[in-house]
């Protein structure tokens, strides 16, 4: 039933907590559907494969390319490259999710990378730097895939959880993430008996979590979240046309007011800016420091195996904070932990440029806040744009909003070796520090998120819609795939 004019709405759950006013449009801590907890073991469990698959590239790219090429001031540029895949990755994989729903889209996207890791192995068998280049831009697939399996847990999520929903994603990556690159020495092992160059091995391993993660996603991401969300969002909308008319509304004013809710409701430009400027500035300076911290270590006589251990304790950072990110996220605000990450950010690009070359502590606590700084960005502006983007068009616009990404990932592998050939290393990190202190003015001057901590009408019911099982007739929505629950 309806609630009269100025009166309450029925089992209307008050603002309470530290959630700030701006929830009011649901529930602030809506109960999760019971789909949303399969959804996310299934996410996890692949993210748990693809983190292994990732950290080949992060571990041993610019050594090999570093190797094959002879030269330093190329090894940012499998970074480039496989960032530029990313990008590519984002864009197709973002409209298959629009089109046809997350599984496919996510099922796609890691397939494709284990195809480019292979090709990266073969290009290193035979000697093929061309190859070597193709496959990187193929391989890029699988960091793009990665990132966005993060969108498909807050599909689901109320507004007041959509943090902790995408950092329980991002947190289940760690595993993977860092058992990867401490298996460079067997699986460079494993690479070298079957004749393969020893820095081609993590890539072996990047072949078989990719492909695992894709049969993981195909066929256990079932329902679809991002199909169910839209699917009762649309029952929450009929219903809502059903009270209009049982209150007196004619059919012309009840379509009225639905042209008008839905006129009312565009995509927050201010939110998606916001929370796209956060990921891709934290992933420009993430990416250019990290890419060329193996190539300092290993030209001042440390083993690769050394700098596969702090790669590893960069990306658990990356991942491992992700509880207690989401956590700030959905309690004090995405705006401040974005400001957090800059700052952050800062520090570890000052540790960078200031740690001794020989100080293995010094330059893996400098990575560890590095990862920590990207894992604050990500995860705030993740909520950020999510909050701010509509369902009816959700997955595309996050696809663009990777591509940004990715774009910065590549042009910050790209230069980050061009900087330390001509500058040296202690360049490249006071360079990053300086660029992502640039988050703090421009949060400041953009003022708070007009999608921090609210969302749109229409994301508001569909929410609701999810949050708890419809006891209405299911109105019509798109036909589900052969063999699969809406």
């Amino acid at each position: 039933m309806s609630a009269r004019p100025g009166e309450p709405a029925p089992h209307a759950t008050p603002p309470h907590g530290p959630h700030p006013a701006p929830h009011e449009n649901v529930p602030p801590e809506a109960p999760e559907p019971p789909e949303q907890r399969r959804v996310l073991t299934v996410l996890a469990l692949s993210q748990t494969l693809s983190g292994a698959g990732l950290a080949a590239g992060i571990t041993v790219g610019a050594l090999l390319a570093e190797e094959m090429l002879g030269s330093t001031g190329l090894a940012g540029l499998p970074a480039a490259l496989f960032t530029g895949g990313a990008a590519l990755g984002a864009v197709g994989i973002g409209r298959v999710c629009q089109r046809w729903g997350r599984r496919p889209g996510l099922t796609l996207g890691y397939a494709t990378a284990g195809l480019g890791s292979l090709g990266v192995v073969v290009a290193a068998a035979v000697g093929s730097v061309w190859l070597l280049f193709l496959s990187l831009l193929v391989y890029g697939a699988g960091t793009a895939t990665t990132l966005m399996a993060r969108y498909a847990g807050a599909d689901l999520a109320s507004p007041a959880r959509r943090g902790r929903a995408v950092s329980l994603v991002l947190f289940a990556t760690t595993l993977g993430a860092v058992v990867g690159p401490n298996l460079v020495g067997v699986t460079g092992d494993v690479a070298h008996g079957l004749g393969v160059p020893r820095l081609a091995g993590p890539f072996l391993l990047a072949v078989v979590a990719y492909v695992a993660a894709a049969v993981v996603l195909g066929a256990f991401l079932r329902p679809d979240p991002l199909r169910l969300a839209r699917a009762r969002a649309a029952e929450a909308e009929s219903r809502g046309e059903l009270e209009r008319e049982a209150q007196g509304q004619s059919k012309d004013e009840t379509a009225a007011g639905s042209e008008a809710a839905g006129a009312a409701e565009p995509a927050n430009r201010h939110g998606i800016v916001s929370g796209a400027a956060v990921m891709t500035l934290t992933q420009l300076v993430m990416i250019a420091i990290m890419t060329m911290t193996p190539v300092h270590m290993r030209a001042h006589g440390h083993a690769t195996e050394t700098a596969g251990l702090v790669i590893a304790l960069h990306v658990a950072a990356m991942y491992l904070p992700s509880p207690l990110t989401g956590l700030l996220v959905d309690r004090i605000g995405r705006q401040r932990v974005a400001v957090a990450s800059g700052i952050v950010l800062l520090a570890a690009g000052l540790l960078a440029a200031l740690a001794p070359a020989h100080s293995v502590p010094a330059l893996a606590t400098a990575l560890v806040l590095l990862g920590v700084g990207w894992n604050f960005g990500l995860v705030s502006g993740t909520a950020i744009v999510t909050d701010a983007v509509p369902l009816a068009t959700r997955a595309s616009t996050q696809g663009l909003v990777d591509v940004g990404i990715a774009i910065a990932g590549a042009t910050g592998g790209m230069a980050s070796g061009l900087v330390v050939a001509s500058g040296g290393y202690s360049a490249l990190g006071l360079g990053g520090g300086v660029v992502a202190l640039g988050l703090v003015p421009l949060l400041a001057l953009g003022g708070r998120s007009k999608g921090e901590g609210r969302t749109t009408a229409a994301d508001a019911s569909g929410s609701a819609a999810v949050a708890v099982a419809p006891a209405a007739p299911a109105a019509p929505a798109a036909p589900a795939a052969p063999g699969e629950r809406a």
